[in-house]
Formats: C-alpha cells, structure tokens, sequence
C-alpha cells in the first residue's frame, strides 16, 4: 500500500493515537465508514462527542434522524463553516446530499429553514441514487457541481481530530474558498487528520494542505489519488482495501472505473468498465503490537485488513 507522507513534526505528538498509527505504519486502505449516501447539515455552535444529541442541534430530531440514516445505509452528520465558532444558530443551514454510487454519483446543496425539514427526505432514494426522488422529497435541492470537503474536527470526539484537523481545514479552506466544510464525525481518529470528498464518497487520512488539495483537484477530474486513500463509501471495508489494491497497482485514478463486484470469504473481485478483473486476496489480522483506536484508550489487537497481489481476470 503508499504510504502517507512522511508527517510534520505536528503530527506526531506523543501519546496521540494518530502517533501510534504513523509509527506503526497501519494500512489506510480498507478503514472507510460504509454508506451508499451521505447527509450533512449544517449546525454552527459547539458540537459534543455525540453531536447529532450534544449540540444546538434539536436531540429530539437528530438522534432518530441518524438511526434512520443509518437503517438506510446513508450516512449522517454536522457541518460548519471553518473558523470561529459562534455560540448562535444560524436563520437557515446549510445541506449536502450525496450519492456515491459509481455511475449514479452526484451532489446535491441547498438551504433550509430548520434542520427538522430533513425529515421529509426520502434516504432510501439517496442510498439507490435516484436523484430525481430525492430532489421530489426536498424540493428546495439543486445540483452542485464541485466537489466538497468535509474534514473531521471534533475534539470532544478525539483529540487527534482537534489538534490535527482544524489546521488541515484552515489551510485548505484558503486555497479552496466555499468547498471545504468542518465535520463532527468521519470515523477512524487514528488516521488524523481524515477528510471525505463528497460526492463520491472517497476518504483519506494522514493528509497534508499539499495532498488534501491533490485529492480536491483530482475529484474535479472524476479522480482520486491513492495517497492516504482509506477507502470509497460504497463499498464493504474488504471491498474497499480491494479497489485500493487494484488502482495501486493499475495506476487507474478514474472514480467510476472500478466496480466491487463479487465477495467470498477469502477474495474480492474487482471489476473494470473495460472488462477487466481482479481477484484480490483480503484477510484480517490481529494488530501486532496492540494500538489504541482513539486517543485515550488503552491499547488492544484490533483487526486490521491486509490484502494481497490483485490476480487479473479475462476481459469479458
């Protein structure tokens, strides 16, 4: 797998569990959340470790809003623009929706008065990427056409997320202005500091300014880069450390290139637009020494994906 970057010194302050991560060189590939959708709202004021219940975000509304999100296999989260943060609510927020698809990806944004109108959005059409379905449940949703930016920043989640990704979202906001969004929760605090490019869904971690612009740049190409890659959304966490593996050794950047399209117990098959495949060995194992998975944790052998030589198919 590519390694992250060597990290700046910030990066590696002891006693983080990022630090473990980097010293330990861990796989990225394969450690993604799993969701065929996305929705993030924008919410402003501070944000607690369960944000969606501990924030100025209605609770009533936003703990039964992320168990329906994820019943539909749709991910849900806060968002807020990068810098200070007021202790108000704004008169209207912000929403992304997102589907991630290959050949079905696309952004949609808009604004609404109240998050509780996210109520009436049909998940189950985001999850099957049926963009005219959604837009029928929230009329006020219009394309978008650039890619956006969600990195994680909520320290009462993980230091790590705090310390590593407000600098990242600083930096980053600046070379792309409107695009790049704070968010409460993307998973794996120990790749700090994470991102995740919507609309395909594709997530990165251990970033730089330098390679989280990369991946931007790339996804205005319909690209990804496979620096720090963790994974793409859609797909199961052995499909996803797959789909890494091959484009490693393929060099193939193009999103929608790559499909999972079978899994057993020992492989996954990787297939190409052109008809090609691949039978990519994934197994798991205990990590050896044991690491902690957020900071302030004691360490334990965690399961980590390992994937072996991608076996290419017949063109079909």
């Amino acid at each position: 797998m590519t390694p992250a970057p060597d990290a700046p010194s910030t990066t590696a302050r002891p006693g983080l569990c990022s630090t473990y991560c980097r010293v330990l060189r861990e796989p990225l590939a394969g450690t993604a959340v799993v969701a065929k959708g996305w929705v993030v709202v924008e919410q402003p004021g501070p944000w607690g470790a369960k944000a969606p219940t501990q924030s100025h975000l209605d609770p009533e509304f936003g703990g039964p809003f992320d168990d329906q999100c994820k019943k539909a296999d749709v991910r849900f989260g806060l968002i807020r623009m990068p810098g200070r943060h007021a202790d108000t609510v704004e008169r209207s927020h912000q929403v992304f929706v997102a589907s991630t698809t290959p050949g079905l990806s696309w952004l949609l944004g808009g604004r609404i008065a109240d998050a509780s109108e996210l109520g009436d959005l049909d998940l189950d059409a985001v999850a099957r990427g049926d963009r005219a379905a959604v837009i029928a449940s929230l009329p006020g949703l219009l394309p978008v056409d650039e890619p956006v930016v969600l990195v994680c920043t909520n320290g009462k989640r993980d230091g790590c997320c705090a310390v590593l990704g407000r600098p990242l979202v600083s930096g980053l906001a600046e070379r792309a202005p409107g695009r790049v969004w704070e968010a409460n929760h993307l998973g794996g605090h120990r790749f700090a500091p994470t991102a995740t490019y919507l609309p395909a869904g594709t997530m990165h971690g251990h970033l730089t300014v330098e390679t989280a612009a990369e991946a931007l740049a790339a996804a205005d190409r319909g690209e990804t880069i496979t620096t720090g890659l963790r994974g793409r959304s859609t797909w199961s966490k052995r499909g996803q450390a797959a789909e890494v593996a091959v484009r490693e050794l393929t060099g193939e950047l193009s999103l929608d290139a790559l499909r999972v399209v079978a899994e057993d117990a020992e492989t996954v098959t990787i297939q190409h637009l052109d008809g090609r495949s691949w039978s990519v060995p994934v197994t798991s194992a205990l990590a050896d020494p044991p690491r902690p998975d957020s900071c302030g944790k004691e360490p334990f052998a965690m399961s980590i994906l390992q994937t072996g030589t991608p076996v290419s198919g017949a063109i079909r």
